[in-house]
Formats: C-alpha cells, sequence, structure tokens
C-alpha cells in the first residue's frame, strides 16, 4: 500500500516552503562554521562533534507538544496521542537514523581536516548523489535544466579537486588532508542516499504523513543517530575526557559549553529543514536548496576564519550559481507550460521536478 503525502493548502504549503528552506539555511550555513570553530580553538573530540549534529533533539518536543494541544483544541475527535506514529514508520526512521549517525561521523571528520569553505564546496556533490538515488529509488523525474543544474553543481565541485593540497591547514600532512577529503566524500554520498531514502519513506508509509508526524520521523531519526555516535564515544573515551578538554578551550570553559548547546540547535534546524522541503517539495529539491545555499557558507568561513577564497573556489561559486539559477529557470518555465495547458486549475505552487 502507497499512502499520498498530505499536502497543506497552496498558501499555507508556500509559507511552509519559505519557513523550512530558512530554518535549512541556518543548519546549513551555521552548523559547519560552528563545528569548525570547537576544532580550531582546541577541540579534538570527532565522535563527540558527530553526537552534536542529532544530540539537540529533544528541542523537536517544543513544537510537537504545541501541535498536540492545537489538536486535542481544534479537533475533539482526533486521536488522544501524542505521537503519531505507527511502528512501521518508526523502524522505517530507526534505520535511518543509524544511517544518519555514521553520516555524522564522517562529516565532522571532514571538517576537522578541511577548511570550511573546501569541505562546503565537496559537499555539493551530494547533490549527484541525490539525483541518481532519487531515479532509482524515487523513480524521479527529469528536465533539461534539472540535468544542467545537476552537472554544474557537481562540477563546481570536482573543480576543488584540482588545488586541493594548496589549502592545507598548517601542521597537518597530507595524509590527513586527502583522508578527510575522502571522508567528507564520503559524507556527501550517503547524505545523497539519505534524502530519496526519506522521501521513499513518505511514499510507502501505511499512514497520512502531515508536518506533526514530520517532525516525529526526524526526532526518532536523531535519537537513533544520537546513539550511534554515544556507542563511539564510550568506545573512545570521549565522555572521560569532555570537562578537560572544556577547560582547556581555546576561547574559555563557558565558551565551550555554550558552543555545545548552539552547535546541538542549529544543526537540528539543518535536519528538520531538510526533510521539511522534502516533504514539501522532494528530496531532489532539498539537494538543490542544501547546495545553492553552500556559497553562503564559503563567503561567511571567508569572512570569519580568514579562509584563503583563491582562484578555484572562486570558479566553483559561479558555477554553483549558474546551476541554481538554471534549476529554478526550467522550474518557472514548465510552471508557465502546465498553466497553459490547464488554465482554469489552479496550480501548486511548489516546486516538484
Amino acid at each position: 500500500m502507497v499512502m499520498d503525502v498530505k499536502q497543506p493548502k497552496t498558501s499555507v504549503s508556500r509559507a511552509l516552503l519559505i519557513l523550512n528552506c530558512i530554518v535549512l539555511a541556518i543548519g546549513n550555513c551555521g552548523g559547519p562554521l560552528l563545528m569548525r570553530l570547537y576544532f580550531l580553538h582546541g577541540g579534538n573530540r570527532i565522535w563527540f562533534s558527530s553526537w552534536l549534529e542529532t544530540g539537540g533533539w529533544p528541542i523537536i518536543l517544543i513544537p510537537l507538544i504545541v501541535a498536540y494541544f492545537h489538536r486535542v483544541k481544534t479537533d475533539p475527535t482526533s486521536s488522544r496521542k501524542f505521537f503519531l506514529m505507527k511502528p512501521r514508520l518508526f523502524v522505517a526512521s530507526a534505520v535511518i537514523g543509524v544511517f544518519t549517525g555514521l553520516d555524522d561521523y564522517l562529516f565532522a571528520y571532514g571538517v576537522a581536516r578541511l577548511p570550511v569553505s573546501t569541505g562546503s564546496l565537496i559537499t555539493a556533490s551530494q547533490l549527484a548523489f541525490t539525483a541518481g538515488f532519487a531515479f532509482l529509488l524515487v523513480k524521479q523525474k527529469f528536465t533539461a535544466y534539472s540535468i544542467n543544474s545537476v552537472f554544474l553543481l557537481t562540477l563546481g565541485a570536482g573543480v576543488l579537486a584540482l588545488h586541493t593540497s594548496g589549502d592545507r591547514p598548517r601542521r597537518e600532512s597530507n595524509k590527513e588532508y586527502v583522508l578527510g577529503f575522502i571522508m567528507t566524500l564520503g559524507a556527501a554520498l550517503l547524505y545523497g542516499f539519505i534524502l530519496p531514502l526519506i522521501e521513499l519513506m513518505y511514499k510507502k508509509a501505511k499512514q497520512e504523513i502531515n508536518y506533526t508526524l514530520v517532525l516525529e520521523i526526524q526526532m526518532v531519526m536523531s535519537i537513533f543517530a544520537t546513539a550511534f555516535c554515544t556507542v563511539g564515544m564510550i568506545i573512545n573515551n570521549d565522555f572521560k575526557v569532555i570537562g578537560r578538554e572544556a577547560r582547556e578551550f581555546g576561547l574559555g570553559e563557558t565558551k565551550y559549553y555554550i558552543l555545545v548547546i548552539v552547535s546541538g540547535m542549529v544543526w537540528q534546524c539543518f535536519f528538520v529543514g531538510a526533510i521539511g522541503v522534502i516533504f514539501c517539495g522532494s528530496s531532489l529539491l532539498s539537494g538543490i536548496v542544501i547546495t545553492v545555499l553552500l556559497p553562503v557558507t564559503e563567503i561567511l568561513a571567508v569572512i570569519f576564519y580568514r579562509e584563503s577564497f583563491k582562484a578555484e573556489k572562486g570558479v566553483s561559486l559561479a558555477l554553483s550559481l549558474w546551476g541554481f539559477l538554471s534549476y529554478f529557470y526550467g522550474e518557472i518555465k514548465q510552471e508557465r507550460k502546465r498553466n497553459k495547458q490547464n488554465p482554469e486549475t489552479e496550480m501548486p505552487s511548489l516546486p516538484n521536478p
């Protein structure tokens, strides 16, 4: 049985898409910068930093509580259950959560070894993986514009591979830098698989998917991802050294714990925004929004961390922006074409390639 995803009314769905894009932007730009700040000032626990990517999951309880009381107040006949998720969906979310935990570690390892700007552009290759897996898993339809967009955005990331060693941080061996490059690429591949997998889960769920359920899915995924990273922290003895690391942190102990708390919250913005965009549109759209935000992260890294911005990064940035414009130009043309074919039908405003 395939259950359709329940989309809200057009005006509400447009607002929900914009809101999720804003939330995604906060997490996508802020998460890597905060993680890099941790490593730059004395932090060196990779498992702990990967744990922080999903460890802020309790914050999701706030909108879930609000949604529960709103549901009870506006619809007395609705279920009084706090959680709407059925066992089938819970198991699927838990499995994807474990994959997310592994992806967290790969990404954190890359951030520990690479400048933020370089790591962000490598992560842009995720879009190619997302497109490929979306085609295989959810039968994603492509237009000439979306194919061109994926190609340009991926090519933009590939330009960096030409001069990777020249951007290597001081006191870091070439071996460590290359390993960081590989781990970041692995994280991009894995998350490129996770996004269409989430869309497939929405389509195959044997219950109606609404935004409240999307938040529940994200919470379950985060809990299992955090549990995966917790095991890694225990094996690596991270819990025993957090106190000492905080005392020796370059910005001070108080700012260390503030950084930890803020990181957990900002990373939740990324994950909630990503699966929210999938709910409003598609996994390909989510991947494109993530990729399009990467140049912002690059610029912020150059401003705050004084990272170099060499010619290859400029070329990569230009290709990324070109790919972004290509995708949305294609979407505008497709929507105009549909409107001409169905002049009396109100077309959905959400881009769904």
